[in-house]
């Protein structure tokens, strides 16, 4: 069985009512996870948008909501100091009643570090850094332990440490085959440690645009070219095209056949990207008319 959650780019436009309306609605409508980016400004180069802190938004997501896991995807420990994160973490899941997930990551948007001064090690120094938070969170949680969602392509480090930390391990922005080939490094490092590879649940991380018929999908994807950069005054059509091989994108029945090769290769959590923050309507017909369908898979 698969399930699906909802992801929000907190940078990327979100406010307090619009996060307030997400929240409830994921957790009313039955998605299994809600969680938010932890990023200072967007990551599609748009520094203007409103954006939203992440813990502070956790923090009233878990007032809001009664039964949906919350987390962040992902707080780069460049961010934070990993016992100071670790006690947000814990307060959060207090006041969550046990349901967060702590996604943590090694930090990747130079951009954001340059305009706010914070630091830019090196990818070694970064991971370097990532390494010895996670133990150091650990520590500080050994009486109050919280699962870990760790992400990453990289065999040579980022695998590995999931291997030996995480909870959930999460990829992005991938195709079947890719996942397959990274999976198999993952089992593999497990089995190199002696931890069972089906401790830890795989999740897949990508934007999302549906639509119950081809004339509601079209006007979508011409709220989508409004949204992102670069896509401007495109056709629908073209923005459909252009998307497709990126997205999961289609009817409620494609977006199924979309996610089916991805359970079949142990997928059983799919963080949909719910990038048009306020068309709710998107989120109404996941839950459905594909979050059934998926779950049967």
């Amino acid at each position: 069985m698969a399930e699906l959650g909802v992801m929000i780019e907190a940078q990327d436009g979100l406010d307090w009512d619009l996060w307030r309306q997400i929240a409830c609605d994921a957790d009313r409508l039955g998605f299994a996870s809600l969680r938010t980016s932890d990023h200072c400004f967007s990551v599609f180069g748009v520094t203007d948008r409103h954006s939203l802190p992440a813990w502070p938004a956790l923090a009233l997501a878990a007032e809001w909501t009664s039964g949906i896991q919350l987390g962040p995807m992902v707080s780069p420990m460049t961010f934070y100091e990993p016992a100071i994160l670790a006690r947000f973490a814990r307060a959060v899941d207090e006041l969550a009643g046990g349901r967060l997930i702590l996604g943590v990551g090694a930090g990747w948007y130079e951009a954001e570090h340059e305009a706010f001064g914070i630091p830019f090690p090196t990818t070694r120094e970064r991971f370097d850094r990532l390494e010895a938070g996670i133990e150091r969170i650990q520590r500080t949680l050994a009486d109050h332990p919280l699962p870990l969602v760790l992400g990453g392509h990289g065999e040579k480090r980022g695998i590995p440490l999931a291997a030996r930390h995480a909870a959930e391990w999460n990829l992005s922005g991938t195709d079947v085959e890719t996942y397959r080939a990274k999976a198999a490094v993952l089992d593999e490092s497990c089995r190199a440690i002696g931890r069972d590879p089906a401790e830890i649940r795989r999740s897949v991380m990508a934007p999302f645009l549906i639509g119950r018929d081809q004339g509601e999908l079209q006007q979508r994807a011409a709220r989508f070219a409004r949204f992102m950069p670069g896509m401007e005054g495109q056709s629908a059509e073209d923005v459909l095209s252009g998307l497709r091989h990126r997205l999961f994108v289609g009817t409620p029945a494609e977006l199924v056949a979309q996610l089916r090769p991805f359970v079949q290769a142990g997928v059983s959590l799919f963080m949909l990207q719910h990038l048009l923050l306020d068309d709710s309507d998107s989120l109404e017909i996941l839950a459905s008319e594909v979050i059934p369908e998926v779950q049967g898979l």
